[in-house]
């Protein structure tokens, strides 16, 4: 029974495994917060009397104050400008940004009515603006910051990343490039197998003016999904004047941090630097062990031993052919009849292994082999010891740093004007979709809600069915085929593990007789007896009648002499009797029973004794 509970607990715990590893896939393998859904963003205009994917599709509205939206549902790209400038640094033929634009409809997971913006070209610079409502000036407000991105293809390298350019006078979206001044770089990109989701913002140094790049601290999940299941995805990017950053997928958490604490590099510089101008001394020791100077070489040190030397005891094998060579030429080969001696030079047969040493422990001069020296000691060195004027590792003297500042809310950077995509990929066909850019965030979950909401309703009304997820997770984890096979396994063992009939042992066997054992009155013996005898005397009058057809009716003598044995036997047969009645008196009950249960052999024997008899 102890095996029985342990097989059960074993599969219970492979399923719990199995059911994990898919629970994981569900979350990305990565411990995201999920933010608290608007309840209005629940409402979807759904045709619930219809089919999941008959949507009834509405181009989203916005619900409170916005700086920029766009849906592309009116299959123009109103207010967009595609840039007519070139890239620099770069080579003639791919520098100008001539990469083309479409508005088209999902590849997949179609919603009628529902269009996106969508980069067509390969190895093509792509560059796309659009000037915001009005700009966003970052004060008290936080700046919320989404969109929707479908690799329909897949994405081999390339970016999906959207740029919100910085307010000046001369900014001009006819010549937006990658040069252009920005404040804040978001969204995915990937090349190779480096899977990436940008945060970057340009911050400005108050000492000096000049801006630098700060780069958030890259999210702790796997980002691989996103990029490969060619399903549309919801990117979101929360900035809150507490100077504390968001970065979600799909309205989970997948990054956060501060501004002052979890960019690369810093906001605030040290406010100590190593001085340039501090030289290390040139009497400084580092060592911190040198080799001892009172050590001698030992006498019998001898530096000249070779470390190899030929075994001498080494004796060459029986057999060995020293006449022979490892290889001859091969007495088969012939001259290529276009072989020229003038400009091949002279023929020779190749080189095959000789026969002859196949069967022979070798071939050609024996040599002894080598060993290890056991006299070799090497070229001897004094022993190390702690320097005794080990000054430690040097290093430069801190100085107060001259460029030092202290910004204390990065978070008040360069105001935005406008919205752009500057893009390079070598796979066609990246979606683009409901940008979005609000200080709410019950107005970017609503927006949500009726535009990436439905196409994500409609996308898992299209995915395929478990056994299908189950094969998908397995390509990505073939261990999984194990547990698999365990899991269909297991509950047909058990099955047969607790079903099927267990053998009897020895013991079971004989309780089960004692147990069954019950004591047996006189009458019922007496009648059992009975009937016994009954039917030895009709066997008996049977066997006489086949006798007497067989002798004939000529011997008499024979009849008499049954007749005397039947006597006999019927005489024998009352006083069996009557010894079972006296055995039936006895005054215990048990002993009685058991007699009884014996003597029920009694008759049998009785007749087997008659039949040697008439015999």
């Amino acid at each position: 029974m102890q095996v029985q509970w342990d097989w059960l607990l074993l599969g219970v715990l492979l399923i719990s495994s199995v059911t994990a590893e898919i629970h994981d896939e569900e979350i990305q393998d990565a411990d995201v917060e999920v933010e608290d859904f608007d309840k209005n963003s629940q409402e979807t205009d759904i045709d619930k009397g219809s089919s999941s994917l008959e949507v009834m599709y509405k181009t989203p509205k916005p619900t409170g104050e916005v700086y920029f939206t766009e849906t592309f549902d009116d299959g123009v790209l109103t207010g967009w400008m595609l840039s007519k400038t070139k890239k620099e640094d770069t080579d003639e033929n791919i520098a100008k940004y001539d990469g083309r634009w479409e508005v088209e409809e999902l590849k997949e997971n179609t919603v009628p009515g529902d269009r996106g913006l969508v980069l067509k070209s390969i190895a093509r610079h792509h560059a796309i603006s659009a000037m915001l409502t009005k700009p966003f000036i970052f004060d008290t407000k936080l700046l919320i910051v989404q969109y929707e991105v479908n690799f329909q293809d897949g994405i081999d390298c390339g970016g999906a990343y959207v740029k919100l350019l910085s307010s000046s006078d001369d900014l001009d979206l006819e010549f937006f490039f990658d040069k252009t001044p920005y404040t804040i770089m978001f969204g995915p990109d990937k090349c190779g197998e480096d899977y990436k989701l940008h945060f970057i913002f340009r911050h400005k140094n108050p000492k000096t003016g000049d801006y630098e790049e700060k780069h958030a601290k890259r999210p702790d999940v796997d980002l691989k999904k996103f990029y490969s299941d060619k399903r549309t995805h919801l990117y979101t990017l929360v900035l809150k004047p507490d100077d504390t950053f968001e970065m979600l997928i799909d309205q989970s958490v997948v990054g956060k941090g501060n501004l002052l604490e979890d960019m690369v590099p810093p906001v605030n510089p040290s406010k100590e630097i190593e001085d340039p101008n501090d030289k290390k001394p040139d009497d400084w020791d580092e060592r911190a062990k040198i080799p001892d100077p009172n050590a001698v070489k030992p006498d019998d040190w001898d530096e000249d031993e070779p470390s190899k030397i030929e075994d001498p005891d080494a004796v060459k094998p029986e057999g060995w052919l020293d006449d022979e060579l490892q290889y001859i030429s091969d007495p088969s080969a012939e001259k290529p009849e276009d072989w020229d001696e003038e400009m091949d030079g002279e023929w020779e047969a190749p080189q095959i292994p000789n026969p002859k040493c196949e069967t022979s422990p070798g071939c050609g001069e024996w040599v002894r082999p080598m060993m290890t020296n056991p006299n070799y000691k090497g070229k001897w060195k004094p022993p190390m010891i702690d320097n005794p004027n080990y000054q430690g590792i040097w290093s430069p003297q801190k100085i107060p740093n001259p460029d030092y500042f202290e910004d204390l809310h990065p978070f008040e950077m360069t105001a935005v004007s406008a919205v752009g995509l500057e893009l390079w990929s070598m796979t066609p066909d990246i979606y683009f979709d409901n940008f979005i850019i609000c200080s709410e965030k019950e107005v970017a979950d609503r927006w949500a809600a009726d535009g990436w909401g439905l196409k994500k309703l409609v996308a898992s009304a299209n995915e395929p069915g478990m056994f299908s997820q189950l094969v998908t997770a397995a390509e990505d984890r073939p261990w999984l085929w194990v547990l698999y096979i365990l899991t269909l396994a297991l509950p047909v063992g058990l099955g047969v593990l607790f079903c099927w009939p267990t053998k009897k042992t020895e013991e079971d066997i004989d309780y089960k007789k004692s147990d069954v054992c019950k004591p047996i009155t006189k009458g019922e013996l007496e009648q059992e007896g009975g009937e016994i005898d009954d039917e030895a005397e009709l066997e008996e009058e049977k066997e006489n009648q086949d006798i007497a057809e067989e002798e004939g009716e000529g011997e008499g003598e024979g009849e008499d002499k049954n007749d005397e044995e039947e006597n006999e036997a019927a005489e024998g047969s009352q006083e069996e009797e009557g010894d079972k009645s006296n055995k039936s008196g006895s005054e215990d009950e048990m002993k009685e029973a058991d007699e009884s249960t014996g003597s029920g052999d009694g008759p049998m024997k009785s007749v087997r004794k008659r039949r040697v008899r008439k015999d």
